[in-house]
C-alpha cells in the first residue's frame, strides 16, 4: 500500500468475504477485452490510429436505427488482444471528456521515432518524449482527434502494446483495495513523486507489467476534484463464473464503496454484471464462452 506523507490514506473499511468467495477473483480466467468510448469523428479516429499507432480496424459496423456507427481497433484479434471499441453518435461532433480519465498507454520500441512521426502528420504532442526527474521510463504525451491522452511507453517487445488505461482517483489506497478484491488484480509496481506531486499504482495480472495490459492509478496531491466528463465509458473484462464474480462485487461495493449497475441473468445471450468503482468509473464482467460466442456472431 502507498502510505506517504501527503496522501490520502483509505479510511478503515472492512469488507466480509468468506475464503472461497475472497479466493475466486485470484483464481477466475481474468482478462482485459476492451476499453469502450464516444469519439466526434470516427473516420478521422480510425485513420489516426492505424497510421500513427499501428493498430488495425478489426471490424466496423453502422446501425441506422440506433442512429450510431462502432468501430473496434486493436493489435490483434479480439479473442486474445485488449481493444478499443469506439461510437460515433450521428450528429455528436464533440464530448467532454473530463478530468477523471487519464489516458491509455502505448508500448513502442522506439517512442522517439513513433513521436515524430505523429508530429509530422500533425499530431498534438503535449509533452515531449524523454524521461522524468527519479524516473528511468522513456514516455511522451499527444492528443487523438477526441482530445483523448495518449501516453507512448518505450519499452521492449510486448504481446499487448495498447498496455495501460490510466484513472485519477481521489483516495488510492481504497482504489488499490477495491481493485484487489473485486477483481483480483495486484499492484504490479507503484510510484511515489512527492516533488512532481502525485503517486501511481500498477493494477494488473501476472508479474511483469511490460507484458500485459494494466490499470493506472494515479493520485495527484493538490487535487481538489475531477469533472466525470460524457466520453469514456467502461472498461470490459472476463470472467470464467460470472455468477461468483458478481456476488464477490456486490459484497465488495457494499464494504469499499461504488456501486452495482446490472447483475446476470442466466437467459441472457451474453451474462454480466457491471458496476461502478468507488470513483465512478464502470466495469463490466462479461462470461468467457459469451462473449467468444458474441464473436463469431458478429463476424
Amino acid at each position: 500500500m502507498i502510505n506517504q506523507s501527503g496522501l490520502r490514506i483509505a479510511s478503515d473499511r472492512v469488507i466480509s468475504l468468506n475464503d472461497d468467495t475472497q479466493e475466486w477473483p485470484q483464481k477466475d480466467n481474468r482478462r482485459f477485452l476492451r476499453a469502450v468510448y464516444r469519439v466526434g469523428d470516427l473516420d478521422r479516429t480510425i485513420k489516426f490510429y492505424t497510421e500513427n499507432f499501428g493498430m488495425r480496424l478489426l471490424r466496423k459496423k453502422d446501425f441506422p436505427e440506433m442512429k450510431l456507427t462502432n468501430a473496434v481497433l486493436g493489435y490483434g484479434p479480439e479473442e486474445s488482444h485488449f481493444v478499443v471499441n469506439i461510437t460515433y453518435h450521428y450528429g455528436v461532433d464533440k464530448y467532454d471528456i473530463g478530468t477523471y480519465f487519464n489516458h491509455f498507454g502505448i508500448a513502442t520500441q522506439d517512442a522517439f521515432k513513433m513521436a515524430g512521426k505523429i508530429r509530422e502528420r500533425g499530431g498534438l504532442i503535449t509533452r515531449e518524449v524523454g524521461t522524468m526527474d527519479g524516473a528511468q521510463q522513456i514516455f511522451g504525451l499527444l492528443l487523438d482527434p477526441n482530445g483523448y491522452s495518449f501516453e507512448l511507453l518505450q519499452r521492449g517487445p510486448t504481446p499487448e502494446p495498447l498496455c495501460q488505461v490510466c484513472y485519477q482517483v481521489t483516495d488510492i489506497n481504497l482504489s488499490i483495495k477495491f481493485y484487489e478484491k473485486a477483481l483480483g488484480m495486484k499492484v504490479l509496481q507503484s510510484y511515489d513523486f512527492p516533488q512532481q506531486g502525485f503517486a501511481v499504482a500498477m493494477m494488473g495480472y501476472g508479474e511483469d507489467q511490460t507484458q500485459t495490459t494494466v490499470i493506472e492509478l494515479k493520485y495527484d496531491y493538490q487535487a481538489t476534484g475531477y469533472t466525470k466528463g460524457n466520453a469514456y465509458e467502461e472498461l470490459v473484462m472476463s470472467t470464467d463464473d460470472v455468477f461468483r464474480s458478481a456476488e464477490v462485487v456486490k459484497l465488495v461495493t457494499e464494504g469499499l464503496g461504488g456501486q452495482m449497475i446490472s447483475v446476470p441473468f442466466p437467459e441472457s445471450n451474453v451474462k454480466m454484471v457491471a458496476f461502478f468503482d468507488p470513483d465512478g468509473f464502470k466495469t463490466v464482467l462479461m462470461d468467457n464462452k459469451d462473449f467468444l460466442e458474441e464473436l463469431k456472431r458478429k463476424q
